[in-house]
């Protein structure tokens, strides 16, 4: 028991270091959140956009997104919207031609999700003959804001390559799940995306409302086939010295889920795909920002360690609620070294925690949102189970799809 005692008592001390590092981390970087300042478009439009929209069965939603895509203040001349019907069962295919959009229809049940049609796509524009300066990608729920391609048109043109737009959510209100995925995202957008892009640090691809300038796409190519595309791409594009860039003021609405399995099923899908990226770029990452004293390949390892530290601190959490139990208390004694004190976790805790409403509050949120931070903390636990599932089952590659139903329009969500 004396051994037991010693392991748990060094591990939990390494997990409270580790734990407190990160925290610190984090907030010393979300301070350079809290100003923003709306950029000007100063460019004519110039660049030529492929616009693809891989899609599965979303018939009920890929023509407001269309609609939207149309109505954006960019020449239509100088841009064209690809709809991927993949593997569809349903009617997308003649929506998205009803719609004006060019359909191309995808069947192979063997290379299934979204980073192979991606792949696939790519592959067809080679030969269909329009010469293009940049690919957008969107997901066939979203709806665009109208600036969008003329901010990328202006960050292409001011010599970034990838560009990632700003990830806001179109269904914030439905559920008690929708609000608080909402709030996390309006917090990540803020404090962490684009605090990140202030300090000239690689901001997190969101594998919608992407924006990848097409020769550099064509030299990399696309080995993204992973459950998380968007984030094995963007780690290639460190290793290369290409930074992803954030673009606060380029919207992209997403729709969320709003049951609590929808959400477990989509969450389990990214840490399963956030584990196997770690497993395969997170040594090498540190290894390669010691020896190039290169911070922004650290960052990205420390972005890439999120689910093993939320995994520990989780793991470590039930432990000791088991061990404080009074029926484990009498049977055995377990005793553990407290390095940081209570009343520092308090604080730090409660510090993070009032950055959530900071954000809302910077971000000119609906009145809603600051209700809904009252179960927020209980969603931010749930995501101990989904990354303790994500850990085991890592090795599942099966796409799972979330289904979309809210065919709202742009106009509808600027009133909410």
């Amino acid at each position: 028991m004396f051994l037991i005692n010693g392991l748990f008592d060094v591990v939990y001390s390494v997990v409270q270091i580790l734990t407190l590092l990160i925290a610190l981390y984090q907030f010393a970087i979300s301070i350079f959140g809290i100003r923003h300042r709306k950029e000007p478009i100063t460019r004519k439009p110039e660049k030529r956009f492929a616009v693809v929209i891989p899609a599965h069965n979303e018939e009920r939603v890929v023509g407001p997104l269309i609609d939207s895509l149309k109505s954006l203040h960019y020449p239509d001349t100088l841009f064209d919207i690809h709809l991927i019907a993949d593997n569809c069962t349903d009617h997308t295919a003649d929506v998205g031609r009803r719609h004006g959009a060019i359909v191309h229809e995808r069947t192979d049940h063997k290379n299934v999700g979204k980073g192979y049609a991606i792949k696939w796509m790519i592959e067809k524009l080679k030969e269909y003959g329009s010469s293009y300066d940049a690919l957008v990608m969107f997901d066939a729920d979203n709806l665009v804001h109208p600036d969008f391609l003329s901010i990328m048109n202006e960050k292409l043109c001011s010599g970034h390559k990838v560009i990632q737009g700003y990830l806001g959510v179109k269904n914030p209100f439905d559920t008690w799940v929708s609000v608080s995925l909402a709030i996390s995202y309006w917090y990540d957008n803020r404090m962490w995306q684009h605090a990140r892009s202030r300090l000239g640090l690689p901001c997190a691809l969101g594998g919608t409302g992407l924006c990848i300038d097409y020769p550099l796409l064509q030299e990399m190519g696309w080995t993204a086939t992973g459950l998380t595309e968007d984030l094995e791409f963007g780690v290639r594009c460190v290793e290369h010295d290409i930074i992803p860039v954030w673009a606060h003021d380029a919207k992209v609405y997403d729709e969320k889920p709003v049951t609590f399995m929808a959400s477990f099923h989509q969450r389990l899908r990214w840490q399963q795909g956030h584990f196997n990226c770690a497993k395969r770029y997170l040594v090498s990452l540190v290894r390669d920002s010691i020896k190039e004293r290169r911070f922004i390949k650290f960052d990205l390892a420390v972005y890439l360690f999120q689910p093993m530290r939320a995994l520990t601190i989780f793991a470590m959490s039930i432990m000791l609620f088991i061990f404080n139990l009074p029926f484990f208390d009498a049977m055995v004694s377990l005793h553990v070294h407290q390095i940081i004190p209570a009343s520092v976790w308090m604080w730090i805790s409660a510090i993070l925690f009032l950055e959530m409403p900071l954000a809302l509050l910077l971000e000119r949120t609906n009145w809603r949102a600051y209700v809904g931070l009252i179960l927020v903390p209980i969603f931010l636990w749930t995501w101990g189970p989904v990354t303790l599932q994500a850990y085991f089952t890592q090795g599942n590659r099966k796409w799972h799809h979330t289904i979309h139903k809210r065919a709202i329009r742009l106009d509808q969500i600027q009133d909410r």
